[in-house]
Formats: C-alpha cells, structure tokens, sequence
C-alpha cells in the first residue's frame, strides 16, 4: 500500500491563473514561426501580382519578393522571440509602441541592405526603383502590416483575457457550489457523534477546521496535489469516526508528484460520492481504492468503490460532484483532460486524467 496523505495540513494553494493575459504570442514556438513563413509569403504574392509582372516573369519576382520579405518576418519574429519578456513588463500600450519602432527600424534597415546589395549583385538581385523610393514604399508598406499585426494582437489579448476571466468566475461559481455541500455533510456527521461519541465528535471538530483552512479558505482556482490528498484523507478521518470499521480507504499515491497542480476541491468530493453511494449502502462496508501515476506529461488518478447489490443500489444522487468536476477540468484543462466512468456490478470507478503542471516555489 502507498503513503496514506494525512501527514499534516499545509496551505499550498496557488493562484496560478493569473487574469492578465500575454499581449504578444509566443514567437519563439514552432507553430508562430509557421504562421509568419505563411503570411509572409501571401504579402508575397499579393505584392508580387501587384506589381503587374511581364509574362514568364512572374515566379522570378515572386523569388526576389520572397527572399526581402522572408528576411524580415523572420529577424523581426527572432527580435520578437528575444525580447518577449521585456516587452511584456512595459504594458500593453508602450509594449505596442516599442514594437512598432523596433520592427519599422529593422524595415528601414533590410531595405537599405537589399537595395545596397543590388549594387554588388546588379546581375542577380535587382530591384527596379530608385533609392529613395524603395525605401519609403517597404516602410510605408510594413508600417501597414505591422499596425494590423499589432492590432489583431491587441484584440486577441483582449479576447483571450476576457475568455479566461469567464472561466475563472465560472470555476468559482462551481466551487461556491460544492464547498456548502462539503461542509454540511461533515457537519452532519459531527452532529451524529456529539451524544453518541463526544470525544470523537471533538476530534472531528479539530480536523474539519483544520480542512478549513487548508482548503475551503483558499483563492485558489487549483492547488497542490498534496494538500487536495489532505483534504481527502482529513474527511477521511471524519467519515472513518461515523463508519468505523465499514470503510477502508487503500492509498496508493506514492508515485504522484506532490506538487503538481488540480483543480481544489475534486479528490475529496469524489472520495464522498464512493463512500455515500457506496460504502455506506453495504452493511459490511468494503475498500475505497484511491490509487495514482504519472505517465510522461500527463498525471492518471482514480477512485473506486464497491456497489451495493439489489434494492440497496436504489440510493442515489443527483450526480452534482461529476458534473461540477467535468465543467471545471473542461475550464481549466479544455480538451487536454478526461474524466471517465467505469460502472460494472461490483465497482464504480472514476478516472482522471490531466497534464503534469508543477507549483510554482
């Protein structure tokens, strides 16, 4: 059997959404680098068939426009891609201020360098505008280009911010719905052992608070895998006071980093369910599996309990912890996380499935 989490209470919450969005995209990514090449090269086109080439000549120039243009999408994304940080930390308004002179100068700089080159290689690279001309239509022509770039990623951050700002308040409105949930069962449970057990009753009193303040006093959207096995295994200890023998809980979560990152609130609800449609229905009790790995990016944990036979099956809920876990996995993860159901005649068990992100220290 694993390390059973219940060794102490920690507030590793971590508010790690943060709702201010990145302004400029990642140009250093594989995928930006493609977008420029393939936009770059439509400029190509459209400049090329807007210079009206003479018959047979067109894919010559498309080659020459190509050339100038690719250079200075690509050295503009490597600046781009280098000073990414520094640009950020100025805010959006100075970040597109920066940009915009950075970009317009390194313009100015390329179309001094093709038309100078012109002079060494007038055979090969040949440029049919005076000096001044050349310059002044790159310039005004990547003046346009840039100021559009520029404000389809001021509208996309704004976008992106206001799609995570959603989320978040969505995630919030889910987990003001299950934490009232949460906390009138222990209480419930409590209540059962004030006349019947007081000292136990006292102890569940000590852990809920210190549930409390591990959990349900946190901002955080997600926290650490370690404290949300806390506060598993805390509620554990309160239901263990009322079942007593009946439940069993078999931890198997040695092999999880602790300080990965889930969203609050989803181990213990989970672990609730098994044991209210499960453990509870069975007059003997039975095994609550709560087992968990890591494989490569991605982090698989499960929970299963036993299933009551016959009419004792009939005691069921409002599937309110699945959904509420479903919505918030698809908010925070989006496609990239599964939670499954694996029902047979003898267990029930819930799957999980979302990438490795490790706390911030």
């Amino acid at each position: 059997m694993g390390n059973n989490p219940d060794s102490g209470q920690t507030n590793d919450q971590s508010n790690d959404q943060n709702s201010d969005q990145a302004y400029l995209p990642d140009f250093c990514a594989t995928s930006s680098v493609f977008i420029i090449v393939l936009l770059a090269e439509i400029i190509a086109i459209l400049l090329t068939l807007a210079g009206k080439p003479a018959p047979g000549e067109f894919m010559i120039e498309l080659a020459k426009i190509s050339l100038f243009v690719l250079w200075q999408a690509l050295l503009s994304a490597l600046v781009m891609c280098s000073f990414r940080n520094q640009l950020e930390s100025r805010g959006k308004t100075q970040a597109f201020i920066v940009s915009f002179a950075v970009l317009l100068v390194m313009s100015i700089v390329l179309a001094e360098a093709a038309y100078q080159t012109t002079k060494i290689f007038g055979e090969l690279v040949i440029i049919n505008d005076t000096h001044s001309g050349f310059v002044l239509r790159t310039v005004g022509i990547s003046s346009i280009v840039i100021a559009l770039t520029m404000r389809y990623l001021y509208v996309s951050s704004e976008w992106r911010r206001s799609i995570a700002l959603e989320a978040q308040a969505r995630i919030k409105a889910l987990q003001a719905v299950i934490r009232p949930h949460f906390l009138f069962n222990s209480m419930n449970t409590i209540a059962s052992l004030t006349r019947s057990d007081p000292r136990r009753a006292e102890e569940a009193v000590e852990d809920l608070s210190d549930l409390l303040r591990a959990n349900l006093g946190g901002s955080g959207d997600r926290t650490s895998l370690k404290a949300e096995l806390e506060v598993a295994a805390i509620y554990q200890r309160i239901e263990k006071l009322r079942l007593g023998d009946r439940l069993n809980v078999r931890w198997d979560v040695a092999d999880l980093p602790m300080r990965a990152l889930i969203p609050s609130l989803v181990i213990q609800p989970l672990l609730e369910n098994a044991i209210y449609h499960g453990i509870e229905l069975i007059p003997d009790g039975g095994d609550v599996d709560i087992s968990g790995k890591r494989d490569g990016d991605f982090l698989h944990i499960s929970i299963s309990n036993p299933v009551a036979k016959g009419e004792l099956r009939a005691k069921g809920g409002n599937k309110m912890a699945m959904t509420n876990i479903q919505q918030r996995f698809s908010l925070v993860y989006d496609s990239r996380a599964t939670v499954d159901v694996d029902a047979s005649d003898d267990r029930f068990t819930v799957k999980l499935r979302f990438p490795f992100e490790e706390k911030r220290a």
